[in-house]
Parts: structure tokens; C-alpha cells; sequence
């Protein structure tokens, strides 16, 4: 074999023991930049059916985190999966560009604190301050994705401040606006005072905080009666001077008291006193004592109350509401929990005081609400007695004066969950302010039958939270009172009664007047000024003030990546709905909502067909990953300790793909690489290691044969083989239902099976046991087990994968051929089309299946029984007796009786279905349950149950069913035992969980017992010794003993059979240690116990043996130490010097050594050289 030819000699140099995964990472992203791997599969690919993905565009603005990382890995996961399996799968990254995190941004550095200062600024300047931001990490962001594996574009990305991006969106909105669908009005949000602008109430549910307000009880005098007030608490003392109403339950029963100490009058509901006397609420309060608090002059039902009109606490609003307002009204959201059960009613500040002073007729649709607040959260003029101050910062002034109107009742500290604008990390207040809304109470019901078109994993995700979010939709409020997104492109006229909505460039150019290719940016500095004329001679129309909230934008990205409808209009009607997406549990709010309700507007269907929503990841001790807290270890860091492989594979295998929170702990990604990618490596390395033992055998190259492994009758390599199919087969139907969580554990289990069974079972054979015509069949087998292993687990361990491949497709048969996407000559693992599973017999493969689940669980068995003698797994024992009625189990067993011999040490194996001879069953009867049943014949069954037989109860116990008398018995009746019959001082046994097999092992020792042992503790020590020498499997080696007592090694070693067994495995003959000579280069030496005495085991290079009589016989003068000594100090790498003869010069003397005659170039040489006849 010509060194050029020995691939596997150089496979094998470049494969450390301990190979680094994350280095060997680097080392495949450098191949994958060399070979433009990505941009490679993609022009593969091109032309195949199209895969349609979307990903949601994050921000820019902050780093990526593990939540990034777990939905990258999903998505990088199928559509690599996705592009292996015969489809076109183009990946765009996306970023988010507009919004509240770059305007807080901004405003942080810049000191803004209000709107004023940004128009004194100038919108062009703030905005270019954004725009010089929002790409302040991509280049991080980049770095981590690339490093994690992840295949996506980011030379050809799409931004949502892109001009053509952002006329999709124009272009979506002019068709909901076309369609009736866009009207303005005022909507209750949640507003940030410190950023300015409203926030969703997804955004608003991203940071709350336990906090300590105000709770005041107020009294609001009757008009009919001023001595009688009506109590309202509220821990929101700053909307009292907008309050316009009070609202009662009418269920409820409310009372009228006086109370003792201020002989006042109040009315409140009944089962809320303790509001106004917290010490009612005291453990020690008996009822009897509340007449020392207050006396009930009268019980009121809530109906009784509405309409009673009462003194408003401040005038500011009593010119403009005077006469609809500062009444008694009612709605059923007034509960008991808390408070006096009277609400004050605030409609500029309270969804639900909007939706009842509405519903009343407090306020009116399109009329000004009494909301005296600015942008900034400060009052207005219209409250002049608080004018400037901001609205949380009143609080105690406002209660100042209550309180000396003689209007405070009462007042205390008030702890509670409140939400804090998730950017400035500040109170939000709810506001109502004008805005733009989508009118998706209109199609709601569209929405719902949309949803049922869509597969989501998990289901429960669709079918709770994200249908119940649907069925409770509200008109959706899409502007925003910012600067830095894209502006809503309505012109208007000043009494807002002519409205035109633009939905392209071209259109605001030709209705504008202005030249074709003038506008080349649509943010506000660019078309704020632009003015079109009115067609009802109202002057010319300005464009509105507010820009989308940039959930808009999210949701419009299918149409607008592609610059859709004016180019791409083919290419995305054919791709829509998107085959998948996937994003983390928050999202079923945010973007999969406002892509579900864009795409029904536009299109009366769902935007995507397949969904994956993975959890949160949370940090180890459960709580909010938290950069200030430091509790979660840095993701660069984690992959730069275990690789990305871990990482992703850790992620995958947990419930987070199944929307559940996963605890992140760093040991787990260690647990991933050390538990799964190292025996993977191992399994690999072990192949390449006995590939190369094989070529030193033979002499010959070694190249796998397909044809020999797929017709090998072993049943261990039709077993594996089997598995492998299974394992093929259950990741293309996982993978088609998107279950990405099923497969981590298969595909551990299966490399449990091939390095824990597949080569423990056949380690002998591959090693040349059976000789090498089996050894090439075995490793032909494992080959292409382990290259399979590699494509089919590419998408979701890319980097192992690749590594594995590059290294295996140089042995493979097809290597050289041009084929650039089949198995050996495509240039990565990832331009393979995934292999799909053999036509094979399903029944062969699950008996198959089922024979090596028999095998084992009898070695199992047959360990625990050895363990529980205290046998040492190595000892050999006289017999195993395997007990089984099960004949697919018994013909397996029989068929793999030379493995278990192995496994077990066991000089015989007896597979038996005789139960009668090895067990004993015994019947209990329930007789609390047959005496009912049977009656007056109990004892007659009772003693039909004693004189059953073995067979009738070994049925019963399989089955649970047996007929006593005219009695059928079951489980509940009839409880059946089995005990081993056997001699338990001679047989250690042990019975399957299943009760389906019974293994007995005869422990009586011999003398062939015990040679056999201490020969196999000699194996056992010698291939230790291997391991601290640093040997190759194919490193030849002699080995040397010497006896300290009577271990029998010796006596063992005459024993033919025993000499030849340890020989194979061995690859010599151990000899005495009075074989070692001076020159003997000695590796490694032990002493270890065996049987009471002590065994002295040396491993040695194979050296010089001299026939000393020859030697003699040819110069007797001539000392042999000396030329052992002469010819021993010889380099072992050129033993070509002493390959026939040699010619030795000593003491003036010339002796002509022959080799073979005089002397041998290792002991065993001169072992079989003395066989010879």
C-alpha cells in the first residue's frame, strides 16, 4: 500500500484524544467561507420548489441573548432540514430599524425629556441621530449568529427604514384604508410620559414592578342631600381633578352610615367597610364591635344609586360636562375585591371609565375629552391649580387639597404590580389619545377561521392563548406620536374632513406635483413639507403628525422584503403563506398577531402555515435573565467553552421548544458535549483506529464496501442497520410535524445503541477476531452508519456533521466523481440531500428490533444478578440459563448466543422456555372480592385456586385473565407470584421488570473457571497498560508476566484453547518476565491481585531475541549479552538493517548473525519460528 493511498493513516495522524469541539468549530466556519458554503447551497438548491420563511426582524440596538440564540437555532434547524429535502429555502436577516428603543436611545444621550426639544432640534437632525444608531451592534449581532452555525443573508438584508420597504407598508395601509378599515378616534394605552409616546399592551406587560402609591377614599356630597356623601378609593389621586362620573354595581347591596367619631354620613358598598375601618379586617374583630365605628341607617340596592348626581370635586370641567357628567352610572366591572365598590371614573384615563362614561353618555364620540395632560405627563393650563407639575409627582398635592376641602375621607400607602415603560424603566400612565386604528372588530370572526388553517407546536399554544387573543380582539390603535418611523401616509385637511391615504412614491409625486424619482425618502424631514391640493378647495392637505407603530411595520414584513406588489409580485403570490415561522411565547401579542391580522385585511388568509413558539429562557434559579444581575453565563463564552453544537442540541432537547420556560444552567451544555457529541467522536475515532489496524494486517488499502455491509447476515450489523433506517424514518416524520424536540432524544438513544451495544458487541470482531474478511464487512457497516448518522443529523449539528463528513468522504467509494450533492463527492454534508429511509420489511426490522432489546436485557440481567453475588463482571461462570416463552426472544437469543457468551464471560448459554423447571408461582386471592362474588362456593374456588398449575398461572400472569369454576377472574381478584425454583445457593437469578424472562447463573467455580478468569484479568490489565502507553490500536506490543504466589496465569497459559483466546486478543503470546532482556524497551508495568496472589504484568516494544545456542555454537568465546546489547541499541525505526542478516563486529571478531538462525526480531517470532516443523 502506497503512502499516498493511506487516507486513513493520515485521518488518523490528525485526530488528537481529546479533540476541542469549539476549535474544530472555527476550523469548519473557515471551510464554509473558503468554499462560500451558504451562497453554494443556495445556487444547489435554486430552481427546486421554494421553502417560504419569514424571520422577525429584531433591533439592532442591543446585543443578542439567549433568547436570540434559541430562536435563531429553530429556525436555522428546519430550513437547513427544509433545504436538504429537495426545496429552495432563501434566508434574509432582517432588522428592526424604527421605534421607541432607538428614539429612548437617542433621547438618553441627547438629554431629551420632551417633544418640544426635539422640534427645536429639528426632526432631520434627530432622526439622522437614529439612523447613526441603528446599526450600532450588527456586526456583533452578525458574529454570534455566523458563530452559531446559523445560514442567513446578511449581505442582502432588509431594513425597515429601507424607502422601499417602507412603501410596502404605505402600500398595506392604503388597502385597509380602501376597505373601510382605518378610522381615528381616541383610545385608553398605555403611555410612557418619559419616552412621550403610547405603547401597546404587549409593550406595557413587559415590565412590572412592585410599587407603593397613594390610596385615598374621597367623598362626593349628594346634590339632593350634601350631608350624605358617596365614597370612591382610588390609588390614582391624579385623575381625580379630570373625574367626570361614579359607577355602582346594581347586584350590589350598598349601606348608608354614620360614622362614629365625625358623626359624617357616607354610602358605600356593604361587604366593603373594612376600606374606611381597616381594623375590621383583624383576626381579633368580632361584628359586634362595629357600632363603635359607625352605625347603618340604611341598606341601598346599587340600582337605587344610579343617576343621583353629586358635587364635583375640582370645577375644571364642570362648564364643558356640566350637564352629561358628575352622576351616578353603573357596569358590571365594579367587583367587590377591593375599594368601597364605588369607581371613580376618569374617561381619559381608564379603559373601562372610557367604555361606561361612553355607554352613558357622559362623553360622546368625537367630542374633547377632559384629558389636561401633555406628551411629557405634566397638566395642562386646563388644571391650573397643578399647572406644569408632572401628574405622579401631584399626587400629595392633590391631597393637600382634598384634604383641607375637608374632601379626603381617608389615605394610606398602597403596595401593588404596576407597569413601567419597558425602555425608560419608568411609571406608565394610562391616557387616552388620538389614534389611528385598524378596525379589527370587523373581521375578527376571519381571524378566528385563519387561525384553524394554521399547524402550531406546540397546538395548545393556538388553540388557548393565541385563539383566545383573537375571539377578544379590540381595534388595533397603529400610530404613534414619534419621529423616527415610518410616517402614516394620510393627507389631510385641516377640519379633517378630506383624507387622501398614499400608497406609493409615485403617487405622492403625481398628486404632489412633483418631478417622477423626487422622493427618495419617505421619514418625516423628507415629506412633512409636501403638500397636495385639495380636489374640495379646502387649500392644500397636510400629512398627519403621527408615524406607525413599528408592530406595523413587523407585520407588513412579508410583502415588504420583497418590495411587494411593485417587484416580486409572482415570486411572493406563489410563496404566500410563508411555510414557517417561529418565535418565542411573547409573540403570540406582537408579531404572529399583527401578521395574522395584516394578512387578513389584505388577504383573507394566515400569513404562515406552520408555527414553532418556543418558551423563555430563563436564568438557573428561574428568574429573568438580567445583564445587571449577572445571572446567566455570557452565550459567546458557553460556546466558546463546548461549542455551538452543545449549545444548540441543549436547547433543542428541552421543553423551550415546547413553549415552556427552561432554567439555563451552563452544566447542561456541558452535559450535551460530554454525554453525546464525545462518544459520537469516540465511535468515529474507534472506527478509524480499526481501519487502520486492519490495513497493517493485510497489507491492503481499506475503502468501504456498501455491497458487503448491506448484504452482511451478522445479525448485529442487520440489527444496527435496522436502527439506523428506524432512526432516518423517525426524523423526516418528526421533522414534517416540526416536533424538533423528539429527535435530540432519538438520536441519543441511537448513539447510545451503536457505541454502548453496536461496538462493545462487535470490538472483537472489528478487531480481526473472526478474521479480516469480517473485520472489513464490520467496519464497512459501521462506515456507513456513522457518515448517515452524520447527513441526517446535519441540520441540527451542523458543525459535528461537517467535521465528521470531511474527514469520512475521503474514504468514500463515489469521492472522486462529480456529483456535487451526492454522499462522498458533494463538497460539504450540507449540499447532501438527507437520506431517506431503505425499503426495507417493517416487520424484519421491529423483530430485529426486538431480538437485541431480548439481548440486552439479559446482559443487564445477567449483571445485576453477577453484582448482587459480588461476581466480578470478568469472571467467567460455568452456564447462563435464560428462561422465555417468548419465541421471537428465544430464537434471537439462540441466534446471538456467541454475544452473550462474550458479554457475559459465560463458558455456555441455555435458552429455555421450560419455566416449570426454574420457577414456582404461588396464587393469593383477594377474599374480600371473591367473597362477594362468589358466595357460598368461596371455598370451593379457594381451593380450586391452591391446585392450579404452573402453566395456568404463568397464563394469568401474562394475560390477567383466568376462569376458576364458573368464575372469571381478573387482576382486582387474583394476585399471582413468581419465585425462582431453583438452588439458590448455586444459582444467583434475576427476573425482567416485565416478568417476560428469568435468567439463572450457575457460580460454582472449577479450574477451568478460574484459568479462564485469570487469563481475562490478564487481557484486562494489558489493555490498560495500552492506554497509559498512548498506544494505537494498531501498535504491536509484546507482553511480559511474572506469578507472586499461585494466580494460575501460568496454568492458565498451557491451556490451548485459553492460550489461543488471549493471543487474539492480545496480538501475542505472553511470556514469563525472564523473556525481558537489558535492551527490552519496556512502555508500562503494573502488579495487580488476582485470586490472592500477585500478577506483575510489563508491556514492551517488540525487541531482539537472541537464539543464545546458536549464537554459541557459531563463536562459543563470544558473550551474547554483548551482542544483544550491540543489536539492541539500534534505532526501531530502521529494523530493515536486521531484516535477513547482519554483520556484527566485536572484540576483533566478525560473526555473520543470521536472523532466524541467530537471532529474531521479536520473541514472538521465535515463538512461531519453534512451532514450525
Amino acid at each position: 500500500m502506497a503512502a499516498e493511498d493511506d487516507v486513513v493513516a493520515k485521518l488518523l495522524a490528525e485526530l488528537p484524544a481529546n479533540l476541542s469541539f469549539p476549535e474544530e468549530e472555527e476550523r469548519v466556519l473557515a471551510f464554509w467561507a473558503e468554499i462560500d458554503a451558504f451562497k453554494t447551497q443556495l445556487e444547489l438548491t435554486r430552481g427546486k420548489p421554494e421553502y417560504t420563511f419569514y424571520d422577525g426582524p429584531p433591533f439592532a440596538t442591543g446585543l443578542p441573548h439567549y433568547g436570540h440564540i434559541l430562536a435563531g437555532t429553530i429556525k436555522d434547524t428546519v430550513t437547513r432540514y427544509a433545504s436538504q429535502t429537495g426545496h429552495f429555502v432563501e434566508r434574509r436577516f432582517g432588522w428592526d430599524c424604527h421605534g421607541l428603543p432607538v428614539e429612548f436611545e437617542i433621547d438618553k444621550t441627547l438629554g431629551i425629556t420632551n417633544r418640544d426639544q426635539v422640534f427645536e432640534m429639528g426632526i432631520d437632525k434627530y432622526n439622522a441621530e437614529c439612523r447613526s444608531i441603528v446599526s450600532r451592534y450588527t456586526k456583533e449581532w452578525e458574529s454570534t449568529v455566523k458563530r452559531l452555525g446559523r445560514w442567513i443573508d446578511f449581505e442582502n438584508d432588509y431594513k425597515t427604514m429601507n424607502p422601499w420597504f417602507m412603501e410596502s407598508v404605505w402600500w398595506v395601509f392604503k388597502q385597509l384604508f380602501a376597505k373601510g378599515l382605518v378610522y381615528q378616534g381616541y383610545k385608553v394605552m398605555p403611555y410612557s410620559t418619559a419616552c412621550g409616546t403610547p405603547l401597546s399592551n404587549f409593550e406595557a406587560g413587559l415590565n412590572y414592578k412592585e410599587v407603593e402609591d397613594p390610596a385615598v377614599v374621597v367623598s362626593f356630597p349628594l346634590e339632593e342631600d350634601p350631608s350624605v356623601s358617596l365614597l370612591a378609593w382610588t390609588t390614582t389621586p391624579w385623575t381625580l381633578p379630570s373625574n367626570l362620573a361614579l359607577c355602582v354595581n346594581v347586584e350590589f347591596d350598598y349601606v348608608k352610615i354614620q360614622d362614629v367619631k365625625t358623626e359624617r354620613l357616607y354610602i358605600l358598598l356593604e361587604t366593603r367597610l373594612v376600606q374606611l375601618y381597616p381594623v375590621m379586617g383583624g383576626k381579633k374583630w368580632k361584628p359586634e364591635k362595629n357600632s363603635t365605628l359607625f352605625t347603618v341607617l340604611e341598606k341601598i340596592k346599587g340600582k337605587d344609586l344610579v343617576g343621583k348626581r353629586y358635587t364635583p370635586l375640582f370645577r375644571y370641567f364642570v362648564d364643558s360636562f356640566g350637564e352629561s357628567a358628575f352622576r351616578v352610572i353603573e357596569d358590571g366591572y365594579v367587583t367587590a375585591d377591593g375599594g368601597t365598590g364605588i369607581v371613580h371614573q376618569a374617561p381619559a384615563f381608564g379603559e373601562d371609565d372610557y367604555r361606561v362614561c361612553l355607554k352613558h353618555g357622559v362623553i360622546a364620540k368625537g367630542v374633547q375629552l377632559p384629558c389636561p395632560v401633555d406628551f411629557n405627563g405634566c397638566y395642562t393650563a386646563e388644571v391650573s391649580d397643578f399647572e406644569g407639575q408632572h401628574v405622579k409627582q401631584a399626587d400629595a398635592a392633590i391631597c393637600d387639597m382634598l384634604k383641607a376641602q375637608g374632601r379626603l375621607v381617608a389615605s394610606a400607602k398602597y403596595l401593588h404590580s404596576y407597569p413601567f415603560c419597558w425602555r425608560s424603566d419608568t411609571p406608565l400612565i394610562y391616557k387616552a389619545v388620538p389614534s389611528w386604528f385598524v378596525a379589527v372588530e370587523q373581521f375578527k370572526d376571519r381571524l378566528l377561521k385563519n387561525n384553524e388553517q394554521t399547524y402550531w407546536v406546540p397546538n395548545f399554544v393556538k388553540e388557548g392563548r393565541f385563539h383566545n387573543w383573537l375571539k377578544e380582539a379590540r381595534d388595533w390603535a397603529i400610530s404613534r406620536n414619534r419621529f423616527w418611523g415610518t410616517p402614516i401616509p394620510i393627507w389631510a385637511s385641516e377640519d379633517m374632513q378630506e383624507l387622501i391615504a398614499i400608497g406609493s412614491v409615485a403617487e405622492l409625486e403625481e398628486l404632489a406635483g412633483l418631478p417622477k424619482g423626487s422622493v427618495t425618502d419617505l421619514h418625516r424631514e423628507s415629506i412633512d413639507d409636501i403638500v397636495i391640493p385639495s380636489k374640495q378647495g379646502k387649500g392644500n392637505l397636510r400629512r398627519v403628525d403621527e408615524v406607525f407603530d413599528c408592530w406595523f411595520e413587523s407585520g407588513s414584513m412579508p410583502y415588504a422584503q420583497l418590495h411587494y406588489p411593485f417587484e416580486n409580485k409572482e415570486r411572493f403570490e406563489k410563496g404566500f403563506p410563508a411555510h414557517f415561522i417561529a418565535e418565542g411565547l411573547d409573540q403570540t401579542r406582537g408579531w404572529f398577531y399583527t401578521l395574522m391580522v395584516l394578512s387578513t385585511a389584505l388577504f383573507d388568509r394566515p400569513a404562515f402555515s406552520n408555527l414553532i413558539v418556543n418558551g423563555m429562557v430563563l436564568a438557573a434559579d428561574g428568574k429573568k435573565m438580567s445583564k445587571r444581575l449577572k445571572n446567566y453565563p455570557d452565550p459567546n463564552a458557553v460556546i466558546a467553552t463546548y461549542g455551538a453544537d452543545a449549545l444548540r442540541m441543549y436547547l433543542i432537547n428541552s421543553p423551550v421548544v415546547r413553549a415552556e420556560p427552561l432554567k439555563f444552567t451552563e452544566p447542561g451544555v456541558k452535559g450535551v458535549a460530554r454525554d453525546v457529541i464525545l462518544p459520537w467522536y469516540n465511535t468515529f475515532r474507534f472506527f478509524l483506529q480499526n481501519a487502520h489496524r486492519w490495513q497493517l494486517a493485510t497489507g491492503k488499502t481499506f475503502r468501504p464496501d456498501a455491497a458487503l455491509a448491506s448484504s452482511s447476515a451478522n445479525p448485529i450489523n442487520v440489527w444496527i442497520r435496522a436502527e439506523l433506517q428506524s432512526l432516518i424514518a423517525f426524523v423526516h416524520e418528526e421533522m414534517s410535524k416540526y416536533r424538533l424536540y423528539t429527535v435530540m432524544p432519538r438520536l441519543v438513544s441511537f448513539l447510545e445503541q451503536l457505541s454502548k451495544w453496536y461496538l462493545r458487541l462487535n470490538r472483537d470482531r472489528l478487531r480481526g477476531a473472526d478474521g479480516e474478511e469480517e473485520a472489513l464487512v464490520g467496519l464497512s457497516v459501521l462506515y456507513f452508519v456513522v457518515i448517515s448518522v452524520a447527513s441526517i443529523m446535519s441540520p441540527f449539528t451542523p458543525f459535528f456533521s461537517e467535521f465528521l463528513y470531511q474527514k469520512l468522504r475521503q474514504l468514500h467509494p463515489d469521492f472522486a466523481k462529480p456529483d456535487k450533492e451526492a454522499m462522498g463527492s458533494a463538497q460539504s454534508v450540507h449540499f447532501l440531500t438527507l437520506p431517506r429511509p431503505e425499503a426495507v420489511d417493517p416487520g424484519l426490522n421491529a423483530r430485529v428490533a426486538e431480538e437485541m432489546a431480548a439481548l440486552q436485557t439479559v446482559i443487564e440481567l445477567g449483571r445485576k444478578a453477577k453484582e448482587a453475588q459480588n461476581i466480578s463482571h470478568k469472571k467467567p461462570v460455568k452456564e447462563v440459563i435464560i428462561v422465555t416463552c417468548n419465541p421471537v426472544h428465544a430464537a434471537g437469543l439462540h441466534k446471538l448466543q456467541n454475544y452473550l457468551e462474550s458479554e457475559l464471560s459465560a463458558l455456555k448459554i441455555t435458552v429455555t422456555d421450560k419455566e416449570d423447571q426454574w420457577c414456582s408461582y404461588k396464587a393469593i386471592p383477594n377474599f374480600k372480592e371473591l367473597g362477594k362474588r362468589c358466595g357460598k362456593q368461596m371455598q370451593q374456588v379457594k381451593k380450586a385456586i391452591v391446585e392450579l398449575s404452573n402453566s395456568d398461572m404463568a397464563t394469568f400472569r401474562a394475560t390477567g385473565e383466568l376462569k376458576v369454576l364458573d368464575f372469571d377472574l381478573g387482576r382486582t381478584d387474583l394476585a399471582v407470584t413468581r419465585h425462582f425454583a431453583g438452588d439458590k445457593a448455586k444459582f444467583a437469578h434475576m427476573e425482567s421488570e416485565d416478568g417476560s424472562m428469568v435468567i439463572a447463573i450457575d457460580t460454582e467455580e472449577d479450574a477451568g473457571i478460574i484459568r479462564s478468569w485469570v487469563s481475562r484479568e490478564l487481557v484486562s490489565t494489558v489493555q490498560k497498560l495500552r492506554k497509559v502507553a498512548l498506544l494505537e490500536v494498531g501498535d504491536k506490543i509484546e507482553v511480559f508476566f511474572r506469578e507472586i504466589g499461585d494466580t494460575q496465569i501460568a496454568a492458565a497459559l498451557e491451556d490451548p484453547a485459553i492460550a489461543t483466546a488471549v493471543e487474539q486478543k492480545l496480538g501475542c503470546r505472553p511470556l514469563p518476565k525472564n523473556w525481558v532482556a537489558s535492551w527490552t524497551r519496556v512502555l508500562a508495568s503494573s502488579t495487580t491481585t488476582v485470586r490472592g496472589g500477585e500478577l506483575e504484568v510489563l508491556i514492551a516494544l517488540p525487541s531482539l531475541v537472541l537464539a543464545e545456542e546458536n549464537l554459541r555454537a557459531l563463536s562459543p568465546e563470544t558473550n551474547p549479552d554483548s551482542v544483544g546489547q550491540l543489536l539492541g541499541s539500534l534505532p526501531p525505526e530502521s529494523p530493515q538493517d536486521l531484516e535477513t542478516s547482519v554483520t556484527v563486529f566485536l572484540d576483533g571478531k566478525t560473526l555473520a548473525l543470521v536472523r532466524g538462525e541467530h537471532y529474531f526480531l521479536s520473541a514472538q517470532e521465535m515463538i512461531l519460528a519453534a512451532k514450525r516443523p
